[in-house]
């Protein structure tokens, strides 16, 4: 195995606006997975739109499983194909049309509307957003040089996440309407004259992503360089899918990234799992509706801002490899924590917790108890993530960066549909989506056991 001679492949460092403009589309991306599918349309999803929330829940859930499946079977396919055609951008706009006009679609979702509508925009969104990512995710290594990497890429997630928090603060305070008296947390009716009790507090939240991301994208299409054009498409196809055969077969010389993608590929299940999941088991645990799940968002992005930008500094001092097992460590004890808590008890029944509710929002100790757990999560979904993606571009060369972030994306949803499934299967033979959520464990505490004889970088083996 060679290893990757960083000396002379230095990318020339982009300027000041193009490193902005690349950070800016995790800010133009992140409210589609902050305020649709985590915090506000998905738990409306489960909670609203139909009287069954344990079934609305395993749909939720295979709608994830469908889009992971077609995510994970296409991202190394487009990889490849974006090292030959060279340019990323066009790849990037003509996704961003697919996910645009889905998002649009949510507005449709109306309750007791079939959910087989929703569940169709979600899929292709989730698609359009995931293989964009694949695309600028490839451009990254071409930016700067190896060092700063890590903090790049914590710094540009951090950014999406106050992207996502702004947005969300926005629906919550301005949109969302109380289903008692229809006024917002703030005491006005919403704008827009939008109708809680209709959904569309919750449902406005597909348009609102879509503006934002056309609007935010614009910086990384304007200052940020793009990679010079290859061959043509056609070519750039063939000689794509070639080349994806090519790299599945070389891991084998490569174990170290192997090694990394694997614990990558499991790990990130039980995190894709506790962020499509997590807003919906919520709602369904307490009955939460658009401003609990909300403010709840809220308090997580604020404590992940802040995760990300310390997140950023330790990489650059410890590493990627560090950062991403304290990050597991906190997510593992977050979820058992989520796992064990219930009406008037935690830790499995071992902490009993008055049941009276206080009034007000968050009024009894169980709902206290979770977003404290909640707040372990929102320091550790970010970093676990960002430097998972620092990692990986310090062990691959320039030339083969889109290639090698294709199969990345497929480790992250090869068989993140296994997370999502088994929460379904759970769920529905057990009929509690609280052991559906236990098996997200497993997941996250499989990835760290993987990735800790793993090397670091990946390329030293």
């Amino acid at each position: 195995m060679n290893r990757i001679d960083w000396t002379g492949t230095q990318p020339e460092k982009a300027s000041r606006q193009g490193i902005w403009g690349w950070m800016f589309f995790d800010w133009a991306a992140q409210p589609f997975f902050t305020v649709v599918t985590t915090f506000i349309f998905g738990p409306y999803f489960v909670s609203r739109l139909t009287a069954d929330p344990v079934h609305a829940q395993a749909m939720w859930s295979n709608m994830a499983t469908i889009s992971s499946i077609i995510i994970a079977i296409l991202s190394p396919i487009l990889g490849s194909i974006a090292d030959q055609s060279g340019a990323r951008k066009p790849w990037i706009g003509f996704f961003a049309v697919i996910k645009i006009a889905s998002l649009f679609g949510l507005w449709f979702a109306a309750p007791g509307s079939p959910l087989i509508y929703p569940m169709v925009f979600m899929i292709l969104a989730s698609i359009a957003a995931e293989f964009s990512i694949v695309f600028n995710d490839s451009m990254m290594p071409h930016l700067v040089g190896k060092d700063e990497v890590g903090k790049l890429s914590n710094t540009a997630w951090g950014l999406g996440y106050l992207g996502g928090m702004v947005v969300l603060i926005a629906v919550v305070a301005l949109l969302a309407g109380n289903l008692e008296d229809g006024k917002t947390i703030l005491g006005f009716q919403p704008l827009f004259g939008l109708d809680p009790h209709t959904g569309e507090d919750a449902r406005i939240t597909g348009p609102i992503s879509a503006v934002w991301y056309l609007i935010f994208i614009i910086p990384m299409f304007l200052f940020t360089p793009d990679i010079k054009r290859g061959q043509p498409f056609a070519a750039a196809v063939r000689s794509g899918l070639t080349e994806v055969r090519g790299t599945l077969g070389e891991l084998k010389y490569r174990r170290g990234i192997l090694r990394f993608l694997i614990a990558r590929m499991v790990y990130q299940d039980g995190v894709n799992g506790l962020l499509i999941l997590g807003g919906a088991f919520a709602a369904g645990m307490f009955g939460w509706a658009t401003i609990e799940i909300g403010i709840y968002g809220i308090i997580l992005n604020v404590v992940a801002i802040f995760g990300c930008v310390i997140a950023g500094r330790i990489d650059k001092r410890v590493g990627s490899k560090t950062t991403i097992i304290v990050s597991l460590a906190l997510l593992l004890a977050a979820t058992a924590g989520i796992v064990s808590t219930g009406p008037g008890y935690t830790f499995f029944g071992l902490v009993n917790l008055p049941s009276t509710d206080s009034g007000g929002l968050f009024g009894t100790a169980a709902e206290k108890a979770y977003i404290g757990y909640g707040l372990l999560i929102g320091l550790a979904f970010g970093p676990v993530q960002a430097s998972s993606r620092s990692y990986l571009a310090r062990s691959v060369s320039l030339s083969e960066a889109g290639r090698y972030f294709g199969i990345y994306a497929l480790s992250g949803r090869a068989t993140s549909f296994m997370a999502t499934l088994a929460f379904s299967l759970v769920t529905y033979a057990s009929g509690s989506a609280r052991l559906g959520m236990a098996t997200l464990v497993v997941f996250l505490a499989g990835g760290l056991i993987l990735l800790i004889p793993t090397p670091y970088p990946a390329d030293k083996a």
